[in-house]
C-alpha cells in the first residue's frame, strides 16, 4: 500500500509534468464524472495530504479554483508520458483518469474516491485527518493528543488510524515499533514516550522523499531495506530470533518477540 513519502512522491511527478500548463483533454473512467471535461483548465499545483493527492486547477473561463482529489489506497498510482510515449504502466481497464498537456500526459490508474470539488471545500475530503507526517502543519503534540485520546487502542492499529496522523502505513508501522522496541498490541496508554515515537515515524518517512526505494535501515540494498516488515521467519538484524507475522485487525504486523517484548501473538 502506497505510504505517505509514495505519495509525497507521486505529488511532485505531477506537479513536474503538470503544474503551469493548460490541458488539452481530460478522460473520466468514473461514473461521477464521466461527462466532465478539463480542456483549457491551468494546473496550478499538486499537493498531498497524508495519503490523498490533490490537484489544483484554476477554471478556464472565470479563474474559480477546484481540486481534483484521489487515492491510491491499496493498489492506485499515477503515471506521466511525454506525448506519444506507450502508456506501460498498467492495464488499460485499470485507466481511471488521463490528464494530457502540450508536454505530458498524466494516467491515473485504479484510483479511488476520485472527486472534483472546489478547492475551498477540501476539507471535506481532508479534513478529518490528522497532521500530516509530510505537511507544513505536522505537529507531534497534537499527533499524540490525538493517540493518547483512544488510550485502549493497540497501538499498530492506532498508528495506521489516518485520524491520529497522516501518511503511516504498515511498512513504518512495523518499522518504526521495531526500532522503540514495542510490542505492536501494546495499548497506547501503555506505550513509552509518544512523542518519540511520532517523531521517529516522521523522520523516517521524511528521510525516504524524493527515492522510491524505501528503507529504515539506512541500506538501499535489495532484501536489507527493512528490519522486520516483510521478513516472516528470518532472523531478526539484531537479535537472531525469528521474525513473526501476524493479522492485527485487518492488516498483517511483523515484529520480533524478543526485541518488542510485551502482549503474546
Amino acid at each position: 500500500m502506497p505510504e505517505g513519502d509514495t505519495v509525497w512522491n507521486t505529488a511532485r511527478v505531477l506537479e513536474r509534468a503538470l503544474a503551469g500548463a493548460r490541458l488539452t483533454g481530460s478522460d473520466f473512467r468514473v461514473p461521477q464524472l464521466a461527462t466532465t471535461d478539463l480542456t483549457g483548465w491551468l494546473v496550478r499545483e499538486c499537493a498531498s495530504r497524508g495519503k490523498h493527492l490533490l490537484l489544483r486547477l484554476h477554471g478556464p473561463a472565470d479563474g474559480s479554483r477546484w481540486t481534483l482529489h484521489s487515492h491510491l489506497r491499496m493498489d492506485g498510482t499515477w503515471r506521466t508520458y511525454a506525448p506519444g510515449e506507450r502508456w506501460s504502466g498498467r492495464p488499460a481497464h485499470l485507466i481511471r483518469v488521463v490528464l494530457r498537456t502540450p508536454t505530458a500526459t498524466a494516467v491515473g490508474y485504479h484510483l479511488h474516491e476520485v472527486a472534483l470539488v472546489p478547492t475551498d471545500e477540501e476539507a471535506r475530503l481532508v479534513g478529518h485527518l490528522g497532521p500530516d507526517l509530510l505537511g507544513e502543519d505536522w505537529d507531534p503534540a497534537e499527533a499524540v493528543r490525538r493517540l493518547s485520546a483512544h488510550p485502549d487502542t493497540a497501538i499498530g492499529p492506532a498508528l495506521l488510524d489516518q485520524r491520529n496522523l497522516a501518511g503511516v502505513g504498515n511498512l513504518y508501522k512495523c518499522e518504526v515499533l521495531f526500532l522503540r522496541g514495542i510490542d505492536p498490541r501494546t495499548p497506547v496508554r501503555d506505550v513509552p514516550d509518544l512523542g518519540g515515537l511520532v517523531t521517529l515515524a516522521q523522520e523516517l518517512l521524511a528521510a525516504n522523499r524524493g527515492r522510491w526505494t524505501q528503507s529504515t535501515t539506512g541500506s538501499l540494498r535489495r532484501g536489507q531495506t527493512s528490519h522486520v516488515y516483510g521478513r516472516r521467519a528470518q532472523p531478526c538484524r539484531r537479535c537472531g530470533t525469528a521474525v513473526r507475522k501476524e493479522e492485527q485487525g485487518e492488516r498483517v504486523t511483523y515484529w520480533c518477540p524478543t526485541c518488542q517484548p510485551g502482549t503474546a501473538m
